[in-house]
């Protein structure tokens, strides 16, 4: 069967979730967490995307995304296979880092909201 399309449309903010395969942790320190945040600050700047907010835990993570250009696939596939080789690399391992896709949930517009980086 078939997974269904993500909606996307320019101005879409979603709630992104994405948590380590078999819940296993996708930071081990400091370091992996401030190369997770520089990546997705990189990719947000070039593909035109706002970081509004997040919340970085062990073995998981919480992002709030506003696409002006609604790009939210174009944002996250290159993102998570960059953390991905670089986490591998670092730590000695192969394999995948995250478990299945990342959830994004529609929460439409946030209007007047400050977003990372604006």
């Amino acid at each position: 069967m078939a997974r269904p399309m993500r909606i996307e449309y320019p101005g879409a903010v979603y709630h992104v979730i994405t948590r380590g395969n078999n819940r296993q942790a996708i930071f081990e320190d400091d370091t992996d967490r401030k190369n997770y945040l520089d990546k997705l600050l990189g990719y947000c700047e070039e593909k035109a995307v706002d970081l509004c907010c997040y919340c970085l835990l062990t073995n998981h993570v919480h992002l709030l995304l506003a696409t002006p250009k609604g790009n939210l696939s174009k944002l996250m596939q290159p993102f998570q296979t960059g953390y991905t080789q670089y986490f591998n690399k670092r730590h000695g391992r192969s394999g995948h880092l995250f478990e299945q896709r990342y959830k994004a949930f529609l929460r439409g517009g946030v209007e007047g909201q400050a977003c990372i980086g604006e």
